[in-house]
C-alpha cells in the first residue's frame, strides 16, 4: 500500500514534468525552463531505481537484476518502436524530406546511443529553417535513461560489494555527480560544441546520480509516518520553498538553454531542488504527496512516457503543414495539445498498458486468436491489420533512407551568400573602425544635406539599378551619408552587402542564430571603442521573442540622444512573429527616438520576396529590403 502511495505523488511530478516539457517545445520563450522537465524525469528515475535495488539487498541480499531488465524492456521498448515506426510511416507518406539519416535515427534509438549520434549530427541553422526541427531530437533523453537502466545494477553490485556502509555509496553517488555537473561547467567554459554537452551522458548523469544518493540515504521503506506536528509542518514548509525554486527558475531568463548559467550550476540547483522536492513526497509525513495527487495529474502522470514521445512528432507534422502558425497561434497549439492527449491515450491503451503485462504465454494466445477463423473479433482482427501496414509502411521508410542523399544547407544560395557577406562585414568594419576613431564627426543640417543631394543626383546618380526597388536618387546620395551601427540576425546578414553598398559610413554586424540577449555586448563593444554612430539599427526577432524590459534595458543603453531603427519580423511559420511585431509597436509609442521598420507590413504580399522558408529575402528580395529599409533611415535619421 505504501509504494503505491507513493506513486500517486510521483505521478502529479511526472505530471507538472511533461507539462513543462510540452509547454517549452510549445513556446520556449515564455516558458523558458521548461526543458527542466528532463531532470524531473531523471532524478526520480535515479531515486525509485536506487530505492528498490537497495532496499532488495538489505532484505534478501541480492538483485534480480534479469527480472529488471524484462520490466524495464516492456516499459520502454513497445512505445519507442510505435512512436519510431508510426513517425517513419508518416515521413515517407508526407514529409518526405526528413528521410534523410532515418534509418541512423532508428537504429541509434533501439540501440539506445541516440544521444552520441545528436551529438555528432547536430543540425545547422540553416537546416532548422529549410526542413523544420528533427521529430526525433527529444529522445535523446530515452537513450540516456536506457544507458542508466543497463549499467545501474553492475554499479549498485559494486558499491553493494566494496561499500558496507549506505554513508560510503552515498558519498561515492554524490561525489560522481559534482564531477559531472562541474564537467558541464567545464566544457562550457572551454567553448566545447553544445550538442556535446547538452546531450552527453556524463555531463547529463549528476540529475540520475543526485536521485540515487537521495535513495541512500532517504530510502522509503524506513520513512516513518508518525511524525509531530512540528516535524510534518517542516516538511511541507522546506517542499514548498523547493516547489517555489522550481518555479521562479522554470520561469527565469537565467534558465535560457542558450545562456550560461543554465550550464555553470542552473541546471545543478534545479536538480537539488528536485531531489529535495522528491524526499518531501516520499515521506509520509508530508502533506505534498496529497496535495500532488489528483485526478487530473493521475491521468497525466499514467501517461507521461506517452505524451513525451509523441509531442515532438506531433507539433513538428502539424506545424509543417500549417503556414500561418502567427496568425492562429492559441488554436493550432490547443489543436497540437488535444492530438498529443489523443494518441497518447490510444497508445498508453492499446501498447503500453498491455505489453507491460506481456508473456510467452499471453502472446501466444493472441496470435492463436487472431487466426483462428471462427472467432469474431474483429476489432482485434482490425487492430491487427492496422499495426501491420503501419510497420510495413514505416519499414520501407526506413529501407529507402539511405538512398534519399542530404541537401547540404550550409551549401544553399542562401548560406553561402550570408558566409560571404560576414567576411566582407568582419573586413570592411576593421576599416571603417579605424577611420572613425581617427575622424572628428561634425554635424550637418539637413536641409543643407538635401540641397547637395539633389544636385548630385542630377550630375553623379548612384546605385541607380535601386530605384527601381522604390528609393528616390536623392536618397541614394543621401544614404552615402549616413553613419550608423547595425546589429541584427541572419535576415540583416543576407543582405548586409546591398545595406553596405547603399551606406558606405554604415557599420554592420549581423550574424545567424541571434537574438537580442547578443546586442547588449556587442553595442557596448562599439561605444568602449567610441564608434557607436548617432544611428543605431537593430534587426533582431526571427530566432525568438523578448520582453519589454529587455527592449527598454537596450533603448536605456543606446541612450536617448541616438536615434534607434527596429526592422520588425517577417517569420510566419513561427509563433512570436506577432508577438514581436506587436510589442516593437507598443515600444515606439514610449520612446521618441525608436523608430519602427515595418518590413512585415511593407513585405507580407510578396510572397516571390522570400525562400522557401518564407522568412529570408532572396536577392531580389533582398534589394526590396535594403532599399525599404534605407528610406525610412534617411527619413528620420541624424546627420
Amino acid at each position: 500500500m505504501k509504494k503505491n502511495r507513493f506513486i500517486t505523488g510521483y505521478s502529479g511530478l511526472r505530471a507538472l514534468a511533461v507539462i513543462g516539457v510540452i509547454l517549452y517545445h510549445l513556446n520556449p520563450d515564455t516558458f523558458i525552463g521548461g526543458y527542466l522537465g528532463v531532470p524531473i524525469f531523471f532524478v526520480l528515475s535515479g531515486y525509485l531505481v536506487t530505492d528498490h535495488m537497495l532496499r532488495s539487498y538489505k532484505e534478501e541480499g541480492s538483485y534480480n537484476t534479469k527480472s529488471f531488465y524484462l520490466s524495464r524492456i516492456k516499459k520502454l521498448y513497445p512505445q519507442l518502436i510505435a512512436v519510431l515506426w508510426l513517425s517513419a510511416a508518416y515521413i515517407l507518406l508526407f514529409q518526405r524530406n526528413l528521410l534523410v539519416k532515418l534509418n541512423q535515427i532508428v537504429i541509434t534509438n533501439l540501440l539506445n546511443v541516440y544521444n552520441f549520434w545528436q551529438i555528432l549530427n547536430g543540425q545547422s541553422y540553416f537546416e532548422r529553417f529549410a526542413t523544420n526541427e528533427s521529430p526525433f531530437t527529444h529522445l535523446w533523453t530515452m537513450s540516456i535513461e536506457a544507458q542508466f537502466y543497463i549499467l545501474w545494477p553492475l554499479v549498485i553490485w559494486l558499491l553493494v560489494k566494496y561499500f558496507k556502509k549506505r554513508k560510503g555509496i552515498f558519498w561515492v553517488l554524490f561525489g560522481l555527480s559534482i564531477f559531472s555537473a562541474l564537467e558541464m561547467a567545464l566544457l562550457y567554459k572551454t567553448g566545447a560544441n553544445i550538442n556535446r554537452i547538452y546531450y552527453g551522458t556524463d555531463t547529463r548523469f549528476f540529475s540520475l546520480g543526485i536521485g540515487a544518493a537521495l535513495a541512500v540515504i532517504w530510502p522509503i521503506e524506513d520513512l516513518k509516518p508518525q511524525v509531530r506536528k512540528s516535524d510534518t509542518r517542516a516538511l511541507d514548509i522546506v517542499g514548498a520553498i523547493a516547489f517555489i525554486g522550481m518555479l521562479l527558475l522554470f520561469f527565469s531568463n537565467t534558465m535560457n538553454p542558450q545562456s550560461a548559467f543554465a550550464y555553470y550550476g542552473g541546471m545543478l540547483i534545479f536538480t537539488v531542488l528536485t531531489a529535495i522536492m522528491v524526499g518531501i513526497i516520499a515521506h509520509p509525513g508530508s502533506h505534498w504527496n496529497r496535495w500532488l495527487t489528483n485526478p487530473v495529474f493521475n491521468w497525466i502522470g499514467s501517461r507521461s512516457y506517452g505524451i513525451y514521445l509523441y509531442q515532438f512528432p506531433v507539433m513538428i507534422f502539424f506545424e509543417d503543414k500549417v503556414t500561418d502558425m502567427a496568425d492562429h497561434v492559441l488554436l493550432y497549439h490547443i489543436i497540437e495539445v488535444l492530438i498529443i492527449l489523443l494518441i497518447s491515450e490510444l497508445t498508453y491503451r492499446l501498447i503500453e498498458k498491455p505489453m507491460g503485462k506481456i508473456s510467452w504465454a499471453k502472446t501466444k494466445n493472441y496470435f492463436t486468436q487472431l487466426f483462428d477463423i471462427k472467432r469474431k473479433d474483429y476489432l482485434r482482427k482490425a487492430e491487427a491489420v492496422v499495426a501491420v501496414l503501419i510497420f510495413l509502411v514505416g519499414s520501407m521508410g526506413i529501407i529507402v533512407s539511405p538512398t534519399v542523399k542530404a541537401e547540404n544547407f550550409n551549401k544553399s544560395q542562401l548560406a553561402e551568400r550570408i558566409i560571404a557577406n560576414r567576411k566582407e562585414q568582419s573586413k570592411d568594419n576593421k576599416t571603417l573602425i579605424a577611420k572613425l576613431r581617427k575622424s572628428k564627426k561634425k554635424p550637418t543640417q539637413k536641409t543643407k544635406l538635401v540641397k547637395e543631394a539633389t544636385k548630385r543626383a542630377k550630375k553623379h546618380p548612384v546605385n541607380k539599378s535601386f530605384e527601381k526597388y522604390g528609393i528616390s536618387q536623392v536618397d541614394l546620395q543621401l544614404a552615402r551619408k549616413v553613419q550608423l551601427t547595425a546589429v541584427g540576425d541572419s535576415v540583416m546578414a543576407g543582405s548586409s552587402n546591398d545595406l553596405k553598398r547603399l551606406m558606405p559610413k554604415a557599420l554592420i554586424d549581423a550574424a545567424v542564430s541571434r537574438q537580442l540577449d547578443v546586442a547588449y555586448d556587442l553595442l557596448n563593444k562599439y561605444q568602449k571603442k567610441g564608434v557607436l554612430a548617432d544611428n543605431v539599427l537593430i534587426g533582431l526577432g526571427t530566432n525568438g521573442p523578448f520582453s519589454m524590459n529587455d527592449l527598454d534595458r537596450l533603448m536605456h543603453q543606446i541612450g536617448p540622444k541616438r536615434h534607434v531603427f527596429w526592422i520588425n519580423t517577417h517569420v510566419p511559420t513561427k509563433q512570436w512573429q506577432d508577438q514581436v511585431n506587436g510589442l516593437l509597436k507598443q515600444a515606439s509609442k514610449h520612446h521618441r527616438n525608436l523608430t519602427v521598420i515595418d518590413w512585415y507590413g511593407y513585405s507580407k504580399n510578396h510572397p516571390k520576396w522570400f525562400y522557401q522558408d518564407e522568412t529570408h529575402p532572396t536577392p531580389v528580395g533582398s534589394k526590396h529590403y535594403s532599399a525599404f529599409v534605407v528610406k525610412t533611415i534617411i527619413e528620420h535619421a541624424k546627420y
